[in-house]
């Protein structure tokens, strides 16, 4: 019998990706956001009640509630679901409830998950595998966070923000690396490293883990773990490595080797040293999976991306648009890496900083992650619910950044202010970005427009 589904933060991709896979299931859904964005229209068009703000009075004929990691205690919506009695689940446990009789592969990591997830779903869709899919951002190639498949895989993104991964009990887990991330929830990197140790235990016994072996924390935790684990990474010390790499802007080709033997030459249709260690992890699942090596590597040729990483919104032979979701000092680091090797005249890095807690624990590594940027532009923090912390804000981090970097020209703009700043100062040969986690992709996209229209 169907039931009645209410998802607060509907409008998020990953709650969105629930909300999809609930009504390919056949439940009724219904839904509230604080504002209407393309996301809740198309699920609106998918028979989705959508209710914009929070209120008590959207909750009605409601037999569970959803809420998402960035909706808080004091939501009017969860204190009235408490005082109802409804059964309230987290994200990753509504996850976990639909990923029950399927096998599990779950991809988590403090950087790099929704590149590899959405790697493996397209994997496993090219090999006719028909798997389930929940990515916390969308596959490009599908035009979609999730899809519900016939198969007997459930592919998904493992948030560890909130400690909710630890729901899951995977057949198959990908770590990619441990980062000091999510400290406001975790208080201590020893309690994260904690919490991805529980998480590795609660793969299968007749399962496998895949880790980085370019991680010294997850070598550490993998040190002590007894059952089934596969290594990949760019060191030959890894059991999933490359060789004879060769970058070709945003794209890059090498040889994959499993201890000595090699699998084959790979083309990947992405960008960076980062992405070929992550297309590691999806060549290493393939193999363990059984899939053909041409399957693997027509996969990795023909994958568009996610949306939002290092996604070109503009290519022109003069000028170079590009938007990434790097929000991390380690994230803002391999991106800006990755755009080196395009050798444009110049990178403008135009930066968004998402949370005050995220700004205020890692200042100091935001302050030295933009030294491969020409003129780097940063704005107000996009505060994703959270509360102002005194003293933290996008002018310290601005002043911080200029510390470290006196010999570059460094700006401090309203967000409003940044596209005919711009515009004033773009010079053929350059390359924007875009970087942050928070709504600065429209200012992208604003970008590219007036740029279209000049």
């Amino acid at each position: 019998m169907d039931k009645h589904y209410y998802l607060i933060g509907i409008g998020g991709i990953g709650m969105s990706g629930i909300a999809k896979l609930l009504l390919h299931n056949g439940d009724r859904v219904s839904g509230s956001d604080i504002r209407e964005n393309l996301v809740t229209k198309e699920l609106k068009n998918q028979g989705a009640r959508i209710y914009t703000g929070h209120s008590p009075e959207n909750l009605k004929d409601v037999d569970y509630v959803i809420y998402s990691s960035a909706i808080k205690e004091h939501n009017p919506e969860i204190a009235e679901t408490k005082k109802r009695g409804i059964p309230i689940l987290k994200r990753a446990q509504a996850l976990a409830r639909l990923m029950e009789d399927k096998t599990v592969i779950s991809i988590a990591g403090s950087h790099g998950k929704t590149t590899i997830t959405s790697l493996i779903s397209y994997l496993l869709i090219q090999a006719d595998l028909f798997p389930t899919v929940a990515i916390g951002g969308i596959l490009r190639n599908i035009d979609a966070s999730a899809c519900l498949g016939k198969g007997k895989f459930f592919v998904a993104e493992a948030d560890e923000s909130d400690g909710s991964f630890l729901y899951f009990k995977p057949k198959y887990s990908i770590i990619t690396n441990i980062d000091y991330e999510h400290l406001d929830y975790y208080q201590t990197f020893e309690k994260e490293m904690d919490a991805f140790k529980e998480f590795i235990e609660k793969t299968e016994n007749e399962g496998c883990v895949f880790y980085c072996e370019d991680d010294k924390n997850l070598k550490k935790l993998l040190k002590a773990y007894k059952k089934r684990q596969l290594s990949f990474g760019m060191k030959e010390s890894a059991q999933f490595y490359p060789k004879n790499i060769e970058v070709k802007g945003l794209t890059s080709e090498f040889d994959c080797f499993f201890k000595d033997t090699s699998i084959g030459r790979f083309h990947l249709a992405l960008g960076g040293m980062h992405n070929i260690s992550n297309a590691l992890s999806a060549i290493a699942l393939g193999v363990e999976l059984g899939i053909e090596t041409e399957f693997i590597k027509k996969t990795l040729a023909n994958y568009r991306g996610a949306r939002r990483r290092l996604e070109v919104k503009l290519n022109r032979n003069d000028l170079l648009v590009i938007d990434d979701y790097a929000h991390h000092p380690t994230e803002i680091k391999a991106t800006l890496e990755a755009l080196k090797g395009l050798k444009k005249k110049r990178i403008i890095a135009v930066f968004q900083p998402h949370r005050y807690s995220r700004t205020k624990l890692l200042l100091d590594q935001f302050a030295k992650s933009f030294d491969l940027a020409g003129y780097i532009i940063t704005t107000d923090i996009y505060p994703a619910g959270e509360l102002p912390i005194e003293g933290i804000n996008g002018m310290k981090l601005h002043y911080k950044i200029k510390e470290n970097a006196q010999d570059k020209d460094i700006e401090f703009l309203p967000i409003d202010e940044i596209v005919g700043r711009i515009l004033e100062i773009i010079k053929p040969g350059d390359l924007v970005v875009t970087l942050g986690a928070g709504d600065i992709i429209r200012i992208c996209d604003e970008l590219v427009e007036k740029i279209k229209s000049r």
